[in-house]
């Protein structure tokens, strides 16, 4: 019998790359790298694990370990853009845990895992040549993490390292670390325990020669001054990383391999293009009276007749050709337009600002909402209080990863299909939308009081955009949590800077000539060079991230930008505070209640009821939440005031004997018998108690089985000692045995058997008759 063995994908991709060295001999060669950053060491290597993978690296701080992967395609792809996909996955095992959900494994991915993902994304697009459409995947993988060390930044290390010693092309490496204030002090790469008490938690990823690629921070209202302090520490410290790699990249000798075809305009269509639309273009930038759409339509008009000119010049041309040369143009003109001229489409200055309007209290049943219109660019928010049991609970590995158990402010953003004016599938939610929501919550957490009795979401919803929507959604919500009378300590107000830049094509990466924007449009985004959104109060910055278009930003651009950042700030503090200029001092009449009431140890077994069944019923028919405060006190949340009355109502039923009569300790009072039972009998010392059970142990000196051995009968009375609650229970401790004397009691006994035995002796019995 003879057996025939399927050859793998991997057996026809490597044989494509035959003429090169093969992957696995150049991937085995195990070296390593260590970078003193401060105290701590960095340490990174690569052949070792996953040699098949294009490039392989693994990155150790402390005990935490991550190793990433780098894989692209030798084919080019259908899709006519850069497909990278970054994929970071927390696993369970790097911690020391098991899942928790129910196939004890890992499933979908988190919030935390999503955002880790973007940032490495981020940090290493950029740097990919243009017109590089090869499918580019990498991944990292959580090797173990010890609970000090946090992976993330290690992730984008390892990315960077990875994709540098592979033969992908890319125009790295890149360094990336953490900086965090703690009283003032700068730390890099600070421990989990340290970032507890940091006022700044800053990631910055550089290039060579000093340049910034991306920055992601949120601070406790950092000083402007301070900010960019840390920002130039991070970066003089990623320049370490940055050496480290590159000296791995030259003892491997890697060489980068040469792309099938690089997806670049034709020079001469461009040409042709120019000459046939340039006028006409320019026209329509020039045009102050558009809007965004009616913009959009001259251009796509222009675009449609540019097309049907160009095929009779070029009829075999391929479609991708004719639309980036249209794109091309277009976008020369406008760059042109703002650096020659310095003129912008919508006839602003460099750094006016757009017309903005805001409103308040929009609708009467929310606890609180806004409206914050800025050009075209409308988002509406909205403020909800809940219990502090609604809070997020996050999974156990985010938690041990990052120490964060729960929180009780959230922000939520939606970007709806109408808001640009379009149509699409509603539902679910994207990475863009969880980026932006994550910013703008960045922004707003440092003013939220940090004992607030109850949770907050804010609801951002994009109406219209035409640019800087998510800084949008941090001034909409800064008024809404004004509006809904949260005591927040500043107003918060947040703005996107531009860049247009000249010299950067691929052969040259230095920036010669650049102008920056302030409060961009969505086309000055799209065709722009920089991203750059900086929001926080009058006093400093609460949050900031940097995306860059282009292989590095000079830092002497980057401090520009955080100034002009900071002026637009300032400027729209002062409108938002001719709308509403400090929080409500008194929240809505219909909103919600929380109130802490005493239930006493005696009282709690009714209160709850078996198995906790008055709590859920009366939290069914009020709709209230109750949590336990500490032994006598329970918190209770109502959604409105009256089912905190309904709920009072119920309390105080239960409650209310307790509040009749006062007991003094070991004293005797007279208790009425309401009930005779198998293991004692149940009694009441005054009308409006609860029957309290006194047991057949506590009712005589001797041993009896039944309450009934001793005469006693509903509606008796006898005298019981009081000896305070039960400290586990609360329960009344009664007795009547220590009222009975113990020699009364056995020499009764000893003549209730000398009777017995006198009447055994009156009525002898034989054998037979017993």
């Amino acid at each position: 019998m003879t057996f025939f063995l399927r050859p793998s994908r991997s057996f026809f991709r490597l044989h494509v790359r035959s003429c090169h060295q093969s992957i696995y001999s150049r991937n085995s060669n195990p070296r390593s790298v260590t970078v003193d950053l401060g105290q701590k060491k960095l340490e990174i290597t690569s052949g070792r694990f996953a040699r098949f993978a294009d490039g392989s690296a693994v990155v150790q701080l402390g005990d935490t370990s991550v190793m990433v992967t780098a894989v692209s395609k030798t084919k080019p792809s259908p899709s006519q853009f850069m497909p990278l996909v970054v994929d970071y996955r927390q696993k369970a095992a790097a911690a020391g845990r098991i899942p928790t959900n129910y196939l004890r494994r890992e499933l979908g991915t988190t919030d935390s895992e999503i955002l880790t993902s973007r940032l490495i994304d981020r940090s290493i697009r950029p740097l990919f040549p243009a017109g590089y459409f090869y499918d580019t995947q990498v991944l990292c993988n959580l090797l173990a993490v010890d609970g000090v060390n946090d992976p993330d930044v290690l992730a984008i290390n390892a990315a960077s390292a990875a994709l540098a010693l592979s033969d992908i092309p890319w125009g790295g490496p890149i360094g990336a670390v953490r900086v965090g204030m703690v009283d003032g002090e700068l730390l890099v790469n600070p421990t989990r325990a340290e970032m507890a008490f940091s006022s700044l938690n800053l990631i910055v990823s550089g290039a060579p020669c000093s340049q910034v690629v991306m920055i992601e921070a949120s601070a406790e209202n950092v000083l402007q001054q301070d900010f960019c302090h840390a920002v130039k520490v991070g970066i003089k410290h990623t320049q370490q990383i940055i050496r480290a790699i590159q000296q791995l990249v030259q003892e491997q000798n890697v060489t980068k391999r040469t792309p099938a075809k690089l997806f670049l305009v034709p020079t001469q269509m461009v040409e042709h293009i120019r000459k046939l639309a340039s006028e006409k273009i320019y026209g329509v930038f020039t045009d102050f009276t558009h809007d965004k759409i009616s913009r959009d339509e001259a251009i796509n008009k222009i675009r449609l007749e540019t097309e049907e000119g160009l095929k009779e010049t070029y009829p075999q041309a391929e479609p991708f050709d004719v639309t980036e040369s249209f794109n091309t143009v277009t976008k020369e003109i406008f760059r042109n337009l703002v650096l020659n001229e310095y003129r912008r489409c919508d006839g602003r200055e460099l750094t006016a600002l757009r017309n903005i309007s805001c409103d308040v209290d929009l609708f009467k049943p929310l606890h609180g909402s806004a409206l914050f219109q800025r050009g075209q660019t409308q988002v509406l928010c909205s403020v909800t209080f809940d219990s502090l049991e609604s809070s997020v609970k996050t999974d156990i590995i985010t938690t041990a990863l990052s120490g964060v158990k729960d929180k009780n402010f959230m922000l939520h953003y939606e970007f709806p299909p109408y808001a640009t004016n379009e149509t699409g599938r509603m539902g679910g939610l994207n990475r863009r939308e969880l980026g932006h929501g994550a910013l703008a919550e960045k922004a707003l957490r440092p003013v939220i009081p940090k004992e607030y009795p109850f949770t907050i979401r804010v609801t951002a919803e994009v109406l219209e955009s035409n640019g800087s929507s998510s800084m949008a959604s941090a001034c909409g919500g800064s008024l809404a949590l004004m509006d809904a009378g949260v005591p927040i300590s500043s107003a918060v107000a947040g703005v996107a800077i531009g860049l247009i830049s000249k010299g950067n094509s691929e052969n040259n990466s230095e920036i010669e000539d650049y102008r920056l924007l302030t409060d961009i449009l969505g086309i000055e985004d799209y065709l722009g060079d920089m991203d750059f959104k900086l929001a926080g109060t009058s006093k400093g910055i609460t949050a900031l991230q940097a995306d860059v278009k282009i292989p590095g930003l000079p830092l002497k651009v980057v401090m520009e930008a955080i100034q002009q950042g900071t002026v637009a700030k300032r400027e729209i503090l002062g409108i938002m505070n001719k709308c509403i200029a400090k929080p409500s001092e008194n929240r809505r009449g219909n909103g919600p209640v929380v109130e802490n009431v005493r239930v006493p140890v005696s009282r709690r077994a009714r209160f709850v009821g078996p198995g906790g069944c008055n709590l859920r019923r009366l939290q069914a028919q009020t709709g209230v939440t109750i949590s336990q405060v500490d032994e006598e006190s329970f918190s209770v949340f109502a959604p409105t005031p009256g089912a905190m009355n309904e709920a009072q109502d119920f309390i105080g039923e239960i409650c209310k004997d307790d509040q009749e009569q006062q007991l003094e300790f070991g004293s005797i009072y007279t208790a009425s018998i309401t009930e005779i039972r198998d293991f004692g009998v149940m009694v009441k010392l005054y009308p409006n108690m609860s029957p309290v059970l006194l047991h057949n142990s506590q009712l005589d000196h001797k041993r009896i089985r039944h309450p009934s051995a001793l005469g006693l009968e509903v509606g008796q009375e006898i005298q019981v000692k009081y000896f305070g609650r039960d400290p586990t229970d609360g329960r009344m401790r009664l007795s009547r045995k220590v009222l009975q004397s113990p020699a009364a009691t056995i020499v009764k006994t000893l003549s209730e058997k000398q009777s017995i035995s006198m009447g055994s002796n009156n009525n002898p019995t034989t054998d037979a008759d017993s």
